[in-house]
């Protein structure tokens, strides 16, 4: 095996590289999963009602998570709520992020479920980036639960007498490793909007991508001004979380930037409150199994080391860098890749946050 893998790494296997590089990558990551002990989740006793947002990757493993954890789960609209929660008589009704999708009457919604004897929580996973709206909105929950570690103080500055913070993690169905078909195969990828610091990066980086196998997927990435070397890359629109998932598996490293929480900068976060906390493609891009670079948040040592199970830079010159020795060190790139996956599927799963959240919700 030692033979193999120095081969790899002089890039002497060029000829089945891509077929050997999938199995020898994904085998890995089988013998990861095999080495975790299963533990019993158990069931919590309470019934929940659960209203989406309809960010399908979360909500669906929310739900996937409630159908293992609570003693029952039934999911409703946010325009069903009011009706649903009378007639199911829920021991909780959850909302997730309350925003977008939902009525502008939602408050006086919620408040009429309270009034039933319900209890209510909401979890903030869009934080800090719309808190000139969750402002308005956090007040009329019993529990308000955030992903933005710096969030729990507004909350409470805002008169939230219940503020938990409760981290993102990956569903284990939707994102882990799998065998992919060649054409989700890239050097490097990135899947997400064009927010103006992704487009910055890119610009920045675009000269050094231009000769290899790239992948730059999501909306509004007609800001870029690099268009001649990188709209070949460019894929737009909106993707299925299923086929994230195979990119995420088939490229070599996957780039993670958080998005920018400056006000004006496609945010309504007017307080300038700072995001610390990690994004949930941090944790659904190592779910399966994959180099991840991502840019830095104070609280992302808290969940990785990196160096170890994942890879950080700095700026354009540090992130190409780190590139270009990650795809010359392939040995190194998949040890980097399998401990990723192990340290998520140990600590950073759905069913822990949701166990979590209703034991929280639970002991008022």
């Amino acid at each position: 095996m030692d033979a193999v893998r120095n081969l790899l790494d002089e890039g002497r296997l060029d000829g089945y590289a891509p077929g050997f590089r999938e199995g020898y990558r994904f085998g890995g990551c089988q013998a990861v999963l095999d080495d975790i002990p299963v533990e019993p989740l158990g069931r919590h006793h309470w019934r929940v009602l659960y209203i989406p947002q309809g960010f399908d990757a979360i909500d669906r493993s929310i739900m996937d998570a409630l159908e293992q954890i609570a003693a029952e789960c039934k999911v409703a609209s946010a325009a069903e709520m009011v009706a649903e929660a009378a007639t199911y008589q829920p021991d909780l009704v959850l909302v997730m992020n309350a925003l977008h999708v939902f009525p502008a009457d939602h408050a006086e919604h919620i408040q009429l479920v309270r009034q039933m004897g319900i209890r209510t929580a909401v979890w903030f996973v869009d934080d800090p980036y719309f808190t000139d709206d969750t402002a308005l909105l956090c007040r009329h929950y019993d529990d308000v639960f955030t992903h933005e570690i710096s969030a729990v103080s507004f909350y409470k500055e805002m008169g939230c007498p219940r503020v938990h913070y409760l981290p993102l993690a990956a569903s284990s169905t939707l994102y882990s490793p799998q065998k992919t078909a060649p054409k989700y195969h890239f050097d490097v990828a990135f899947i997400g909007n064009a927010f103006w610091n992704r487009v910055a990066l890119f610009d920045e980086m675009a000269t050094f991508l231009k000769h290899k196998k790239v992948l730059i997927a999501g909306g509004f990435w007609e800001r870029l001004t690099q268009k001649e070397n990188l709209n070949p890359f460019v894929r737009s629109g909106w993707i299925p979380p299923e086929e994230t998932a195979r990119y995420y598996n088939g490229s070599r490293i996957v780039i993670n930037i958080h998005r920018p929480t400056t006000v004006g900068m496609d945010n309504h976060n007017s307080r300038d409150l700072p995001g610390h906390s990690i994004n949930p493609r941090t944790y659904e891009i190592n779910a399966c199994g994959t180099l991840q670079m991502t840019d830095i948040r104070e609280g992302l040592k808290t969940y990785y080391r990196p160096g170890y199970d994942i890879e950080t830079f700095n700026d354009a010159q540090d992130l190409m860098s780190k590139i270009e020795y990650y795809l010359a060190h392939e040995e190194e790139r998949l040890q980097v890749a399998w401990r990723s996956l192990c340290t998520t599927r140990k600590y950073h799963t759905y069913p822990d946050r949701i166990r979590r959240l209703l034991d929280t919700s639970s002991s008022y």
